[in-house]
């Protein structure tokens, strides 16, 4: 964030120095016309604007791609730990309470490691196993069985395309030209103000590096859907947990689930 705005700065201060430099030493030939604004800037100008909205949609998708994991997860979670209910006991007490544990594990874990960028946590791996654990106990000849296991493989595909769209969709070297595109053209801008420029001018470029700048940052933050301003919410996610460790602590009391509120796993669980 700093580097960008520290680039649109120096971009505008440079432009306007050399604009005042090579303005004192030039004079144009009498009758002459000078190389207008848009002679020069418009070219860069469309550039910067095609650049802006490609990767403006290929953030907001990803975005939009993250989001739509999360709420299919919670969604198929919660499918799963109602599916569980008819299972035989004690499988259907085993299923439920991992179904809980790994909601808050992926909670207080995975969800951290997806703002630093490093992805998938073991935690909630270790509820998943005891999901395909308990799934073999029940055996193929069980009604049920076909019915979690569907529930659990979406589950899965769902984690895997919340962990997957945690990381950056734009390449670094794409966002690194695009702003530097956007300096050249804030540059070329300054570079070309009217000799006797006044206050209006200075501001309407001031204006418009700052609106390059807050897109720069916009997509730079829309870019990290679940570590920017604005983020990934876990209200579909916490709204299941809360639903779900309701349930099953009508049925068996929270007091016997196998793991603490951050889906720790409990010592002989």
């Amino acid at each position: 964030m700093i580097t960008t705005i520290a680039a649109a700065v120096c971009a505008l201060a440079l432009g306007l120095f050399f604009n005042w430099l090579l303005k004192r030493r030039r004079h144009l030939e009498p009758g002459g016309e000078p190389i207008t604004t848009s002679d020069l800037t418009s070219p860069m100008e469309t550039l910067a604007v095609l650049l802006l909205a490609f990767v403006l949609v290929v953030a907001a998708e990803s975005y939009s791609a993250a989001d739509e994991a999360v709420r299919s997860e919670a969604v198929v979670v919660e499918h799963l730990f109602e599916f569980a209910e008819f299972a035989p006991e004690p499988a259907a007490q085993t299923l439920q309470g991992a179904t809980i544990c790994y909601t808050r594990a992926v909670l207080a874990h995975e969800w951290a490691q997806m703002e630093e960028g490093s992805g998938l946590s073991p935690v909630p791996s270790v509820w998943s196993d005891r999901f395909r654990q308990v799934l073999k106990e029940l055996g193929a000849a069980d009604p049920l069985f076909e019915t979690l296991v569907n529930a659990d493989e979406r589950r899965s595909e769902a984690r895997m395309e919340r962990i997957a769209q945690s990381a950056p969709a734009i390449p670094e070297i794409l966002y690194w030209f695009m702003v530097i595109s956007l300096a050249v053209t804030v540059v070329a801008f300054a570079f070309n103000l009217p000799s006797r420029r006044g206050g209006l001018e200075i501001a309407t470029l001031v204006v418009l590096t700052t609106l390059f700048t807050l897109c720069l940052l916009l997509i730079q933050d829309v870019d990290r859907p679940f570590a920017g301003v604005i983020s990934v919410s876990t209200e579909a996610l916490h709204s299941t947990e809360d639903y779900i460790t309701e349930g099953y602590d009508v049925r068996y009391d929270q007091e016997t689930l196998p793991c603490d509120q951050a889906g720790g796993l409990r010592a002989g669980a």
